[in-house]
């Protein structure tokens, strides 16, 4: 509730300070809002059952389990899918992303708080580890703390694309480079987290769904790539 609760009131100040234009009308702010919040809390639930669906279908049709996990991988997809289909169906459109990194990153750090607080219960903890920061979640072996890892990036991703801000030319860029570098860190840090049910590559479900996700900013990356590491524009972007 926490994390909800400052997401909001920091997407409030973001969107008229950090990023005034991506909101023409207040009642876009409604639109968007409602349709980023339901696309996130099925692509949470959809993302849980891709990724443990052993556990998310046992006992089937009793439907306990399914209601139990989620991610915020498949809640970041999901939101993403359901405001780009709102803003096609009611005729938005500029980019409205860049007001939602700064709450993004906020929310998720204090969720992964509660994560950690969370210990085995909560499914986010690493494999085991010998790196004196393993951390025992309560059953004597000591795991790589992955919701800390997740944090120090998400603080680091921020400030980074903040220095970068000015670079960002195009309306969106910001908010697109925070995609990209959160699945390319998902999809890295899921190697030392324990795979509840193993696709074709040893991959897990999140790992699956952060390449699809990678893939739909196959034609960005380049662009923001370049403007992260040099802060200008790539030499074939359209000048």
């Amino acid at each position: 509730m926490l994390a909800y609760a400052m997401g909001f009131r920091t997407f409030l100040w973001t969107r008229q300070r950090l990023a005034p234009t991506a909101f023409r009308h207040k009642d876009e702010v409604a639109w968007i809002a409602v349709s980023a919040i339901v696309g996130a809390a099925l692509g949470a639930k959809l993302s849980y059952w891709l990724d443990d669906p052993l556990t998310a279908f046992q006992n089937f049709p009793d439907v306990r389990h399914l209601l139990q996990g989620k991610s915020i991988v498949g809640a970041l997809l999901g939101g993403l899918s359901g405001v780009e289909l709102c803003k096609k169906i009611v005729g938005i459109n500029q980019s409205t992303g860049d007001a939602f990194v700064l709450p993004l990153t906020v929310g998720m750090c204090i969720g992964r708080i509660g994560c950690y607080l969370a210990g085995l219960d909560d499914h986010t903890y690493g494999i085991a580890t010998s790196l004196p920061w393993g951390v025992d979640f309560g059953d004597g072996v000591a795991r790589h703390p992955t919701q800390i890892y997740e944090i120090i990036f998400l603080l680091a991703q921020y400030a980074w694309i903040h220095a970068r801000r000015h670079a960002f030319t195009q309306p969106g860029d910001r908010f697109r480079a925070f995609m990209i570098g959160y699945l390319g860190f998902r999809l890295l840090v899921e190697f030392i987290k324990p795979v509840f049910y193993a696709y074709p590559g040893h991959l897990s479900g999140l790992q699956l769904l952060c390449v699809a996700g990678l893939l739909y900013y196959y034609r960005d990356i380049p662009r923001i790539v370049n403007i992260l590491l040099k802060g200008n524009r790539s030499a074939w972007e359209p000048r």
